[in-house]
């Protein structure tokens, strides 16, 4: 006898597991930022790679307008959040600090205007770059991690123990 049952095949991740995934890589990233001494921040580099503040910067920037080209199609930084305009440098710790925490935010008020099904949705990030919004999100995470670990290689230079990869 064979017997059919309906079920609903649970996803392997949800939208909302990968939320807390991205941003408790965030927050460890953030732990390796403010561990930095300011003037190191900025100037210290190994091997021509670029200094932790650009580094920051960078991910600060795909996060932001990342978020905004998910929900509006506008693949810019949030008008609101001003320090992030290109023309205007993060100079000192305390404003990458900011900046990360306003993204952080940003991050969270967004990405339950995110449509379930968009995440499968094809789009040209930035207007170059053609993914699904699921594998692009997924870029910004393997970014900030290979991001992440140079800042350890530099903290590690510098004589500082960072903190633990997995303490996320």
């Amino acid at each position: 006898m064979t017997s059919e049952a309906t079920t609903t095949a649970k996803p392997l991740i949800t939208n909302e597991e990968l939320l807390k995934n991205w941003q408790s890589h965030r927050a460890l990233s953030r732990k390796i930022l403010a561990q930095f001494p300011e003037k190191d921040l900025f100037e210290f580099s190994i091997g021509g790679m670029r200094p932790y503040s650009e580094l920051a910067g960078e991910m600060i920037g795909l996060a932001s307008a990342g978020m905004n080209g998910f929900v509006t199609g506008q693949w810019t930084t949030t008008p609101e959040l001003d320090h992030f305009d290109q023309s205007v440098h993060l100079a000192t710790k305390q404003a990458l600090l900011e900046a990360w925490d306003d993204v952080t935010e940003q991050i969270e008020e967004l990405w339950p205007q995110i449509p379930e099904e968009h995440f499968h949705d094809v789009v040209k990030a930035f207007g170059m770059y053609e993914n699904s919004v699921i594998n692009t999100i997924l870029y910004f995470i393997d970014n900030e991690i290979h991001h992440r670990g140079q800042g350890y290689v530099y903290l590690r230079a510098l004589g500082i123990e960072p903190n633990p990869f997995w303490d996320r």
